[in-house]
């Protein structure tokens, strides 16, 4: 029998699946931004079409990317929580209407300078235009939908979180088991040792509180610091801040691109040091094979600076095949401490290359301009259709970026939820019902410290205003 022969009701199976997929990307599940919570913004929408539930576990298997994305827009993108960032309480006047967004569609046009004047603007035209990609800019003088019309050299911008952006292809020169675009839970290490690093130093060197950690959904992770004196620094002041944290320096063609004083250590420096030490000794002296691999081991000994001792090692590992890469460092150790006890300026070798292998790789250009965009967390990428999701510091260690959820994986789970839980229909936002819901309760939790500040803030504003004019 023909496949796409009549089935119940007199439609084939094609035409139900396809039915049911309108139904799904169509029937605007959109969240209240006055709802005081989201089991009751769901409870004021209806109920799914008959067999929409069942029928969408099929979807997957059939259905491209932008039409998967259109029900993630619908259903699942949390943007009551994502208005309430970019907002920061609506303390300052204007401040989400100036904010520049940006999308990249379907066709690959890349619309710039987008701005809305609250949530409920921005879901409209996010959920119509569906794009691939959503990128955020910065706070500027005038709502940046008008940058046309405005008059030459008066459009600027103002404010912008201070971000960092961490990709794994500047790790390219030292991993050995991925390179460009892929990557591993080997080289992922990297992202883990950034993350706890850099986490450190802006909350206790910076004191910066509210800091958000996004998987890129694909091969890095960005760093947001949204605190208010973070948002209002100037170029130079950000420059200042990436000078600080940057080790790392210099291109291709420069092999030494870590230059330390071993006695004059900054204490954060050797804060970082605690970190690198174990995941470098243990983990990536084995898993990125800088040790075993001829090819890799000739460009660490090119990092001492006494030819004798470069020599030696590589006369004695030449011969001696069997050594460890555990074996190999210990005794760059051994000869280190000898050889720097006659030249201290020497002292300082064997942690530049550590440093110089698993320090964090910045991209200052990112963090500096105030005017430039990154990729806006929860959005899903369109290469691998795992969602840009948060990241905990503290957990860092156990974040698995192949455990990101799945585009497919989530349209589907919406379904099965629905089928296994008829009683709930309508009872639970749709978020719930998928792996969503842990990483938007975060992101909730983190959206919730950001505007209570916001709010003492405001309040301490006021109280002062009440004082001056008691006299």
């Amino acid at each position: 029998m023909d496949n796409d022969g009549a089935s119940d009701g007199g439609l084939s199976p094609r035409a139900l699946r396809l039915a049911a997929l309108k139904a799904l990307s169509t029937n605007d599940l959109g969240i209240d931004f006055d709802a005081d919570d989201d089991a009751a913004a769901a409870a004021a929408l209806p109920p799914p079409p008959p067999r929409v539930a069942e029928l969408s576990t099929r979807l997957a298997a059939d259905t491209d990317f932008n039409t998967l994305l259109a029900v993630f827009y619908h259903r699942l993108f949390p943007f009551r929580e994502f208005y309430r960032w970019l907002a920061y309480g609506n303390v300052q006047k204007n401040y989400f209407l100036h904010r520049e967004l940006s999308f990249t569609l379907a066709n690959d046009a890349y619309l710039r300078f987008q701005s809305f004047k609250d949530g409920d603007e921005l879901k409209k035209s996010i959920c119509d235009m569906k794009p691939v990609k959503i990128d955020i800019g910065a706070v500027y003088n005038a709502k940046p939908k008008d940058k046309k019309i405005l008059r030459p050299g008066s459009f600027n911008p103002m404010e912008r979180e201070l971000v960092f952006d961490i990709d794994m292809t500047d790790y390219d020169p030292i991993r050995s088991c991925c390179s460009g675009a892929e990557i591993c839970l080997k080289c992922w290490d990297f992202m883990t040792v950034s993350i706890k690093i850099l986490d450190r130093a802006l909350q206790d060197d910076f004191g910066f509180k509210h800091r958000l950690w996004v998987y890129s959904g694909r091969r890095g992770v960005h760093c947001w610091v949204c605190d208010d004196r973070a948002r209002k620094l100037t170029a130079e002041a950000r420059r200042a801040i990436v000078n600080y944290l940057e080790v790392v320096k210099g291109g291709e063609e420069t092999s030494k691109k870590v230059s330390l004083n071993a006695k004059s250590l900054h204490p954060s420096l050797r804060k970082a040091q605690e970190v690198l030490n174990p995941m470098f000794t243990q983990r990536l002296i084995h898993n990125q094979d800088i040790l075993t691999n001829p090819e890799k081991w000739k460009k660490i000994i090119a990092l001492i600076p006494d030819e004798d001792l470069r020599r030696k090692f590589e006369d004695h590992w030449t011969n001696n095949k069997k050594s460890t890469p555990q074996e190999k460092w210990g005794q760059i150790m051994g000869e280190m401490q000898i050889l720097a006890k006659k030249k201290p300026a020497l002292a300082a070798t064997t942690l530049e290359i550590m440093f110089q292998y698993s320090y964090p790789r910045l991209d200052s250009n990112v963090s500096i301009g105030l005017n430039h965009l990154l990729k806006a967390p929860f959005c899903v990428h369109p290469k691998t259709g795992r969602v840009c999701i948060p990241i905990d510091p503290k957990k860092c260690d156990t974040f698995d970026p192949f455990q990101a959820p799945k585009l497919v994986d989530l349209v589907n789970e919406i379904a099965e939820f629905d089928m296994a839980n008829p009683d709930q229909m309508g009872k639970l936002a749709d978020y719930q019902k998928t792996a969503m819901k842990p990483h938007v309760e975060y992101f909730r939790k983190f959206v919730e410290g950001l505007e209570e500040e916001a709010k003492e803030k405001m309040r301490l504003r006021r109280e002062e205003e009440d004082k001056k004019l008691q006299f």
